[in-house]
């Protein structure tokens, strides 16, 4: 079944992101996925709670196989998160650090600070950063910076990417028609990522503001 099987009614019911990501996959196929996965891991407004489960909703249909559609979009986020790793080890450290030292309330003991806690758990953060949302593809710039060995990087990042796009495919799959039912899932997971984030950034605030008035 090619992806003409998406019938009109599928196709014309999306709109928005939605819409245009089906039309992406119905021109392209799985390298379509692939594409539009990694352009969400250079461009996070793109989102991958939509993109993932209407990959599996397109397999479902049978415009690509499911396997296709699990290695297309694992290949995507490989590919996207290598861009800015590549990135990052392109800007070296002390470029990043004349940036760091621009923004407010931040100090050079801050940022080497960060480099020692990355060198103590840059792996783990490579790996359960690709199924953390916001973090998915930030997690890549450190990584460059701190220069990763590159085979390591992209070990982590396909098992990372793998577990979380065939979670998000699978869903899709199943759910069928009902694939917009995963995206409130991921966006509560992500307020509650953000919420954790906002918390922990205002905690600091208040220490560091209470150390140099001490100071």
């Amino acid at each position: 079944m090619h992806a003409a099987a998406m019938t009109a009614t599928d196709s014309d019911d999306l709109t928005g992101v939605a819409g245009w990501a089906v039309d992406v996959m119905e021109r392209l196929g799985g390298p379509g996925a692939g594409l539009l996965i990694a352009l969400e891991n250079l461009f996070p407004p793109l989102p991958s709670e939509i993109i993932l489960p209407l990959a599996g909703f397109a397999a479902s249909r049978g415009s690509f196989s499911l396997t296709g559609a699990i290695v297309w979009t694992t290949a995507g986020s490989v590919i996207g998160a290598l861009v800015l790793y590549l990135l990052g080890r392109s800007l070296g450290r002390e470029r990043v650090l004349a940036i760091w030292l621009r923004l407010p309330l931040v100090e050079e003991h801050d940022f080497e600070r960060t480099e020692q806690w990355f060198g103590r758990h840059g792996r783990k953060a490579v790996f359960f950063g690709r199924m953390l949302p916001l973090f998915r593809s930030l997690i890549s710039v450190p990584a460059g910076v701190d220069r990763m060995p590159i085979w390591q990087f992209l070990v982590l990042t396909t098992i990372g990417s793998a577990i979380w796009n065939t979670t998000f495919v699978l869903a899709g799959y199943l759910l069928g028609h009902e694939w917009h039912r995963v995206e409130p899932v991921v966006g509560w997971l992500q307020w509650v990522v953000v919420a954790v984030v906002v918390l922990w950034a205002g905690r600091w605030i208040v220490r560091r503001v209470r150390h140099r008035r001490t100071a």
